[in-house]
């Protein structure tokens, strides 16, 4: 069975809108996640904010436009878990053999992935801290917000999702083989993204080079804050970069989706069932 674009638009609607009532079941312990999840991240930032206070700047960036810098890991993962919350969660559907439920259904895999989960307190938390940064600073570093910047800044908060989800179901493929990649996604999404958080004309050669190519979180927040800020250290990097957020997600979402084509074909299930 084929359906239109439109169809699948407003069957994506109609999962969100039935997760959006499971989550108001149980108003008060979604509200603490959120509180919870709010709370980490400012906790995060301001430990940042205390050291960045000794310094008037660090190697040319002042802390307003490293705040700035900051702003995009929170919108853009904001963006992300409304998104893509199944593919991060794709290891604990394998394994409690809800991914089994999806291969009955006359629908895409990735699209039931994808549209089966709505991670709404990890959306407002990191969502919240986002605009927070975002509101104080971006309006005191110099931008000028015409329409061509704010298009380019939503075309950058949409790519940088794209390639979180793209790291994020990288790590799911190997669920086909070995199930649980919960290690995995930590080693390979968290403790970079935890390195992003500065411009990555502080690192050694080394670390830049792995995350530009091999875990391109550079592409998420670095290079699109200097397509608008122009900071010191940009010099050492070719320059299209600063424009190749939305076309390395798109890029890197098609090669990991010819990796998860190939772990559907070889995937044998888990025998786990809670349907």
């Amino acid at each position: 069975m084929q359906y239109t674009w439109l169809e699948l638009l407003s069957l994506f609607f109609h999962y969100t809108k039935l997760t959006l009532k499971t989550t108001l079941e149980y108003k008060f312990d979604r509200s603490l996640i959120t509180i919870a999840i709010f709370c980490r991240e400012m906790i995060s930032v301001t430990v940042m904010v205390l050291i960045l206070l000794r310094f008037l700047h660090i190697k040319g960036w002042e802390m307003n436009e490293l705040m700035f810098l900051y702003s995009f890991l929170f919108l853009s993962y904001s963006l992300f878990v409304f998104l893509f919350a199944g593919v991060r969660d794709f290891d604990g559907m394998v394994h409690s053999g809800e991914f089994d439920r999806f291969l009955t259904r006359p629908l895409g895999l990735l699209y039931q992935i994808i549209a089966s989960r709505v991670d709404y307190p990890a959306t407002l938390g990191h969502g919240i801290v986002g605009i927070i940064l975002f509101a104080n600073t971006a309006f005191s570093v110099g931008i000028h917000w015409n329409f061509p910047n704010m298009v380019f800044y939503i075309l950058a908060l949409l790519g940088g999702a794209i390639i979180q989800a793209s790291i994020f179901m990288l790590s799911a493929c190997f669920s086909f083989w070995s199930v649980k990649t919960e290690n995995l996604r930590n080693l390979i999404f968290f403790n970079t993204r935890r390195m992003a958080g500065y411009p990555i004309s502080f690192y050694p050669t080394m670390i830049q080079k792995l995350l530009i190519f091999v875990v391109p979180f550079s592409f998420v927040n670095y290079f699109p804050a200097q397509f608008f800020l122009n900071k010191g250290g940009a010099d050492q990097f070719w320059g299209g970069y600063m424009y190749m957020t939305p076309l390395v997600g798109l890029v890197m979402f098609t090669l990991v989706s010819v990796i998860w084509k190939f772990g559907v074909r070889n995937y044998t299930s888990t025998g786990n069932s809670m349907y």
